[in-house]
């Protein structure tokens, strides 16, 4: 059983995956990546190419081609192409959820 599989929230899966960037919280660099379901907890993204370039453990999941949308990611684990993340300062998501505020930043 795969680590996707292994998850209880309740998951939405795209028929295409989405297209995103991750990028360092510095600024430093950035990759493109494909989001292939999300929660309200984390994603499991599409990357191609070596995983072990990205180098940290912490950055942002972009959302949008401006930067207004994104997450505070971790990474949770690697499975060939695919990488499972975790969004950081989950609770201030949740709160905005039960007020119906949007859950992106």
């Amino acid at each position: 059983m795969s680590e996707g599989e292994q998850r209880k929230e309740k998951r939405v899966a795209f028929e295409r995956p989405i297209e995103a960037r991750l990028m360092a919280i510095d600024g430093t660099w950035q990759r493109a990546c494909k989001i292939h379901d999300v929660s309200e907890l984390g994603a499991k993204l599409i990357i191609n190419g070596a995983v072990t370039d990205i180098g940290q453990k912490e950055f942002f999941l972009v959302l949008s081609p401006v930067g207004l949308a994104y997450r505070h990611c971790e990474l949770s684990w690697v499975n060939g192409e695919f990488v499972g993340v975790q969004f950081l300062n989950r609770g201030i998501a949740s709160k905005r959820a039960r007020r119906g505020e949007t859950l992106v930043k």
